[in-house]
């Protein structure tokens, strides 16, 4: 069961979870949701347990029916030159940014926080191992982060068709690791993981 997040005196919260750390390829991509308690969304969970359609139905109603709602992102050159952890942060964090209401806390999925000072303001946060499985807006940001970052997948697809972005949305699967060895990465891939390290440009 999932705990509500609106048990905090009144006060405004925003769920915050990423999509897309593993892949060799895109953006890691971040969302921010502030859930209306008058309008509650049935369904909510973890993006990864759902079907795509399941994902497409829920992002429509999350960005219809919420108070406030951001997707940010740090794109692949980003990835490579902060690290993984950091891009990943930071892409939390201009997804805050991006929330047309602040609110007065945030709780993000895992085990970090971005930086959560803002214009000399600190926002209050917590750290919840598993939150996109256990608090409803943090499953609602992971879903409109999931939906949003296929989507320009989809788009990276047209633009670099020799990779099947389209399929695999950048992740090592056996298919993808076959276009790398074939045609080399492009500049959606991420130089600094393991299995593109030193190798050429595809442009």
């Amino acid at each position: 069961m999932q705990n509500t997040l609106f048990a905090n005196e009144g006060r405004l919260v925003a769920g915050i979870d990423e999509v897309g750390r593993g892949p060799l390829a895109g953006p890691v991509v971040a969302g921010a949701v502030i859930l209306d308690i008058n309008k509650p969304i049935v369904g909510l969970a973890d993006s990864k347990a759902l079907s795509h359609k399941r994902r497409v139905e829920l992002a429509e109603e999350i960005t219809g029916k919420a108070l406030a709602w951001s997707v940010a992102w740090a794109d692949a050159a980003e990835v490579d030159s902060l690290n993984i952890l950091q891009a990943t942060l930071l892409a939390m964090r201009r997804a805050i940014l991006g929330l047309r209401i602040r609110p007065a806390n945030v709780e993000v999925d895992g085990n970090r926080l971005p930086n959560l000072t803002f214009d000399g303001f600190a926002i209050e946060g917590s750290a919840v191992v598993g939150g996109d499985s256990l608090i409803p807006a943090i499953s609602a940001a992971s879903i409109i982060a999931k939906v949003c970052r296929d989507r320009m997948m989809v788009q990276f697809d047209q633009v670099y068709p020799t990779y099947g972005f389209r399929r695999h949305k950048g992740y090592g699967t056996a298919e993808h690791r076959e276009c790398l060895s074939r045609f080399g990465p492009c500049p959606q891939h991420r130089r600094s993981f393991r299995p593109l390290a030193g190798a050429g440009e595809n442009t």
